[in-house]
């Protein structure tokens, strides 16, 4: 999943401090100017991380608000960049691009989790309706023949579901 960043700020030599991260960590990062530009970049497209620079905040604490809310699965950082020099954006970002790796390895391995269970629970409905198919005297042998087909089916998925994935870095 390509990662961009997008710093919000007003501060001059914003782009030279952009390029300087970029660089550092092998990603494009945009700057925005203002709330505005911002705004359209986040609707743009998704980023990685928003940057927004604290004097953004202090003057216009709502449309940092906004900015919050707009930023999608962006993680959201707040630094002052008229103390804070690059290495400290560039720091913030890549421990920020971190645990966004981090939350969405355990986010996909939760939802993993939830879809195991349901189709358990699925397997073993239909395995239990198959069986209980199975007893009604008035069968035709080859009613009989497909249904124990499907509980063959059924028990190959089951063993599917049990053994765990490969994990591919």
């Amino acid at each position: 999943m390509p990662q961009t960043v997008l710093l919000v700020t007003t501060m001059s030599g914003a782009e030279n401090c952009a390029a300087a991260v970029g660089r550092q960590l092998g990603l494009p990062v945009e700057v925005a100017e203002n709330r505005r530009t911002a705004l359209a970049a986040l609707r743009r497209r998704e980023y990685a991380v928003m940057v927004l620079d604290e004097s953004l905040v202090e003057a216009d604490p709502a449309g940092a608000e906004v900015l919050w809310q707009q930023a999608g699965l962006a993680v959201p950082i707040q630094v002052n960049l008229g103390i804070s020099g690059c290495n400290r954006v560039l720091r913030e970002v890549r421990a920020a691009l971190q645990r966004r790796e981090r939350e969405l390895s355990l986010a996909m391995r939760a939802a993993a989790q939830i879809m195991e269970g349901e189709m358990n629970t699925t397997l073993t409905g239909l395995l239990l309706q198959t069986q209980l198919a199975l007893e009604e005297p008035t069968l035709t042998p080859g009613t009989v023949v497909k249904l124990r087909q499907v509980v063959e089916l059924a028990g190959v998925l089951r063993e599917q579901l049990r053994t765990p994935p490969l994990v591919v870095n």
